[in-house]
């Protein structure tokens, strides 16, 4: 069964990981055959897994653990929900209540009708005109080939 684990180092650091066997893998990362982060801050100690249909979901969840904050990290391991959600509002200036107003549109241009505006790209598109160019003369050789 897959899982994604996080695992707390001996310097208060976290790990994230996935794998198919968590039992041996806890063991490698235990023995400093695991990570060279868990084997340079031992001890470890497992503090969240779950547990994942297939491989890639596990691999896709550690990616995303991998980039939170470690505060984010912490609510989960505790379950907490709603600082969970809470650490995962948007925070750019775009969706805080701190936004600058924006600057002042510019006016719309004056309406138009649909045939006023078809006339208008009538009279902006490019005259076409069918030119004839002479056809190259063939050479001997296609020529002798058709006699």
């Amino acid at each position: 069964m897959p899982y994604m684990y996080i695992l707390e180092c001996g310097d208060g650091s976290y790990y994230t990981g996935s794998t198919k066997d968590l039992g041996r893998r806890l063991w490698e990362h235990r023995n400093g055959i695991g990570a060279n982060h868990t084997a340079k801050r031992p001890p470890v100690k497992l503090v969240y897994c779950e547990k994942h249909a297939r491989i890639d979901e596990a691999f896709y969840r550690e990616k995303q653990v991998q980039g939170w904050v470690r505060k984010k990290k912490q609510s989960l391991i505790a379950g907490d929900t709603n600082q969970l959600h809470q650490l995962a509002e948007c925070r750019n200036e775009t969706h805080s209540g701190n936004m600058l107003p924006l600057p002042e549109q510019p006016s719309p241009l004056p309406s138009t009708t649909l045939r006023e505006r078809n006339a208008q790209s009538e009279k902006e598109k490019p005259t076409l005109r069918r030119v004839s160019l002479p056809l190259p003369e063939r050479s001997r050789r296609q020529r002798d080939n058709q006699s």
